[in-house]
């Protein structure tokens, strides 16, 4: 019998996650990616995150860098920005793990189901057929065949090839 070990999860699991300082959506600092914080990348519009908690292996989110609840809200800019980054975050994510599908959405307000109301922010679900066998259903566990730190450490050469791409269009010399 193979064992999955997802020990990253258990504080989660047992209602015991420690509070958090401020917004999960607003790591400190100004650093474009952390590993500490699953922080993949952030620029002056948008930011995206491992989940600490996924769903299924791969699970990313994107929010606005700016601290709204609604997408009401989003400057247009904002809304073109988190809209190109999604697209981005599901090429990178097929490259890297060939997901047969994608859930992506946002949940607004608590009613509508959103863990965290405070900070909009869009959820990217990598599916496989049957991803999600009996542990789901019989006991309410769900099983990531990678540790987070090396979900990480994949995804982020990626992001910080975006980093560079975004600061060398920034520096450019105009024409």
């Amino acid at each position: 019998m193979r064992q999955l070990w997802t020990p990253w999860r258990i504080e989660h699991v047992r209602g015991e996650t420690p509070a958090r300082d401020g917004c999960l959506f607003e790591p400190p600092g100004t650093s474009t990616s952390d590993e500490d914080s699953l922080l993949l990348y952030r620029d002056t519009h948008r930011l995206v995150l491992l989940n600490r908690y996924p769903y299924a292996h791969g699970h990313l989110l994107v929010a606005p860098a700016r601290h709204i609840d609604s997408i009401t809200l989003l400057q247009p800019a904002e809304g073109l920005a988190l809209m190109e980054m999604l697209q981005t975050c599901t090429i990178i994510l097929q490259k890297h793990f060939s997901p047969e599908g994608f859930n992506i959405g946002c949940n607004i307000g608590k009613s509508a189901g959103a863990g965290i109301a405070e900070h909009l922010h869009f959820h990217i679900v990598p599916r496989w057929n049957g991803d999600h066998n009996f542990m789901a259903v019989l006991a309410d566990i769900k099983t990531i065949p990678e540790h987070l730190s090396a979900t990480y450490n994949r995804l982020l050469p990626d992001f910080l090839t975006l980093t560079h791409f975004n600061s060398a269009k920034t520096h450019a010399p105009s024409r």
